[in-house]
């Protein structure tokens, strides 16, 4: 692939006065333009009233990526998008996977509890919203290349506003200044496709607004974004935002309330058997919102429950009336487990491929699982048997990662590391893992600019594809089903995780060659 994009790209900067300039250019279009992440505590000290913001580590120039794979990606994702709707709607199936799986995980455990409650005493809400991102990186083999998906995520897909801001970034120095560069870099030679994730996940969450419907109670309605305290990556949520004020022709309240003071600012409306969630104003409480949708910007790990009325809060949410996003089930959905027993090969496994089940379509199912790379379990069946075998093996562990069933970054055991932490836990709890081969991606270099310093050297970039589904649980009749632009998150090539807000990675574009 490399040879496609031209010895030269991307350019190394020798020059300082060159190389100063465009790191300058950057450095204030990124804070001009959002781009940006509020800074650690480390660096920002004492900053109690709120007042400082850094660029978000990205790219000098945008990466080389195959079009084809791009396209694939992209034309796929409505597929997933309807795969994943029929999973969350499958309790009998979700069900047997939670208890795989539960024995040795607390959190997946306590999600299906809440689920539970709720359904003994009724769901109230029947619509369901998704806004997913499906994780993919380039896998060569021989001249051969191929997008194979990393995970799915149902929960908390982040950098849809970060990510069409990198778009914009790169164009604008594709105008201005790579032309510029000794190693002058042509605009017409740069294929940077459009991306309006920020527009696209707004309409999902605008859609199922609509959906809702007027209050019957009276109330005007709303969204809520639920956050993490002290989220840095504040920039990222605002912009879908900003993005949905700017998309409809009526403006649409939107709040944003932390995770934890669920319980203190919403009820559920007294006398009424709609269970409908109204917020309080923290700052007016004589006003009263109904919730129309609640967006789960947090709720994807323990930490956000460190308490049980974190759980209390989250079925709060889950029988109220309002449109979360994702349910329960869906964010079950998401699971690892899930992942892997729709990828398990065939050829070791005893059963047939679960995704058969929900996509009896061939052509449709031959499109995903072209998608899939080798995922096994770590229990005790034939498919599992042999995946402890790979696992434990001191070389053939070299080829492969362990997941727990986990959402972000710094969650995975890689390589050698895995025998070592399999021997840390009861061998009872090993299927609560998975075992995932290993994708190998073409070389690239890039310079990424993080915290102020250059880091030039090979990178790996994994490229994320946005869809939003709106779905009626009940009946399975899909309202919406769409894509809505991508992400490239680009690490140095010794690093084994992704996160942008986790600190591994770093946002980046597509050039398609």
């Amino acid at each position: 692939m490399p040879s496609s994009t031209g010895p030269s790209y991307p350019p190394t900067l020798n020059d300082v006065l060159e190389r100063n300039r465009l790191v300058q250019t950057i450095k204030d279009w990124t804070i001009a333009n959002g781009l940006a992440v509020r800074p650690p505590p480390t660096v920002a000290g004492d900053d109690t009233e709120g007042i400082l913001a850094m660029s978000a580590p990205v790219t000098l120039f945008p990466s080389p990526f195959p079009k084809t794979c791009f396209e694939e990606a992209q034309d796929i994702q409505a597929q997933y998008n309807e795969l994943y709707a029929r999973i969350s709607q499958d309790e009998e199936f979700l069900s047997s996977l939670v208890q795989e799986v539960a024995g040795g995980d607390d959190f997946i455990a306590n999600l299906w509890n809440v689920h539970l409650r709720v359904k003994e005493e009724g769901y109230v809400q029947s619509l369901a919203l998704g806004l997913f991102r499906s994780d993919y990186m380039v896998h060569q083999d021989g001249d051969n290349l191929q997008i194979k998906q990393v995970e799915f995520n149902t929960i908390a897909s982040s950098f849809g506003g970060l990510s069409a801001q990198t778009t914009l970034l790169h164009k604008y120095l594709s105008k201005t200044e790579y032309p510029l560069l000794k190693s002058g870099i042509p605009r017409s030679t740069l294929d940077l496709p459009a991306n309006h994730s920020a527009e696209g996940l707004a309409a999902g969450l605008g859609a199922a607004f609509h959906a809702y419907g007027k209050s019957a109670l009276g109330h005007p309605t709303c969204i809520v974004f639920l956050v993490q305290d002290g989220e840095r990556n504040v920039f990222d949520q605002r912009h879908l935002e900003y993005a949905l004020q700017s998309s409809d022709s009526e403006p649409i309240p939107v709040f944003r309330l932390p995770f934890s003071q669920i319980l203190t600012h919403t009820t559920l409306a007294p006398s009424s058997r709609g269970r409908q969630l109204l917020y309080h104003l923290p700052h007016n409480p004589s006003l009263t919102f109904e919730v129309a949708v609640a967006y789960l910007r947090a709720g994807y790990g323990p930490s956000d429950y460190p308490d049980p009325s974190a759980w209390e809060a989250r079925y709060q949410l889950e029988r109220s009336a309002a449109i979360t996003c994702p349910s329960v089930l869906t964010q079950l959905a998401g699971m690892k487990k899930v992942q892997q027993v729709l990828a398990t090969p065939e050829s070791v496994s005893s059963i047939p491929s679960a995704l058969r089940r929900f996509v009896p379509d061939e052509p449709a199912y031959s499109a995903l699982w072209k998608t899939f790379t080798n995922i096994y379990p770590l229990d005790t069946t034939p498919a599992g048997l042999e995946a402890r075998r790979l696992a434990t093996d001191s070389e053939e562990c070299k080829k492969y990662v362990m997941k727990p069933q986990r959402e972000g970054g710094g969650n995975n055991f890689y390589r050698t590391a895995i025998p070592q932490r399999l021997r840390e836990i009861p061998e009872e709890h090993w299927g609560s893992y998975i075992l995932m081969e290993l994708i190998t991606p073409p070389p690239l270099v890039n310079t990424i600019l993080r915290n102020g310093r250059l880091e030039h050297g090979g990178v790996i970039c994994e490229l994320g594809i946005y869809g939003t589904c709106l779905w009626d649980q009940a009946t399975g009749e899909v309202l919406r089903n769409e894509g809505a632009g991508y992400l490239l998150r680009t690490k140095g090539d010794k690093s084994e995780e992704g996160g942008v807000a986790a600190g591994y990675g770093c946002m980046d574009s597509c050039r398609l060659v």
